[in-house]
């Protein structure tokens, strides 16, 4: 069983490096450009189930990447809730809070790093519940804890990937043990 965990593409704001929580903002011409070609990839898979976010951005990729009509919107998948730093560069954010970060310190007026974790392992639960190849369409914060998570790893572990937009990961397992198998592979590049 594999969990194939895909990014949605590009938007202003990820081009710009604003934090994009709760603004639901569409996909750059680009972003749905680089969206359809997900599909020659996805296309090679069978999926028991598909999973995404409910913002715009993620519903749009899932869409273009062929899955839409298959697709379960899951508000677990919803992007870290940036509360007062959405829409904030890191750079601004670190400005007003030196030495920031998500994965440790969370968002004033958002959500903490344990509340977004009990989210996705939620989502984890139910990928696990499946019998079948998994796929999720979601965003860059609330994947990378998502990977960590999948490990059994803390949340603050997610500082240490990174992930861009239109990307897929696998996630899976070696023997029984829970593995990456592969991570922020641009298969729009294929």
């Amino acid at each position: 069983m594999n969990m194939f965990a895909i990014r949605h593409g590009e938007t202003a704001w990820s081009l710009s490096g604003q934090h994009t929580g709760t603004t639901d903002i569409p996909l750059t011409d680009n972003g749905r450009r680089l969206a359809g070609r997900l599909r020659l990839v996805l296309a090679r898979e069978t999926f028991a189930l598909v999973l995404v976010s409910p913002m715009k951005r993620a519903r749009e990729t899932c869409d273009l990447a062929g899955l839409g009509g298959r697709a379960v919107i899951d508000h677990n998948l919803i992007e870290w809730d940036y509360g007062k730093y959405e829409g904030l560069t890191s750079k601004q954010i670190n400005e007003l809070a030196p030495g920031w970060l998500i994965f440790r310190d969370g968002c004033p007026g958002g959500e903490a790093p344990e509340q977004v974790g009990d989210r996705v392992d939620r989502v984890i639960a139910r990928v696990r519940a499946t019998e079948g190849d998994c796929a999720v369409f979601a965003h860059g914060h609330v994947l990378r804890v998502l990977g960590v998570r999948w490990l059994g790893l803390p949340v603050s572990a997610g500082q240490h990937s990174a992930l861009d937009t239109g990307t897929v990961s696998a996630l899976g397992y070696y023997r029984d043990i829970p593995a990456i198998r592969i991570w922020n592979w641009p298969a729009a590049g294929s």
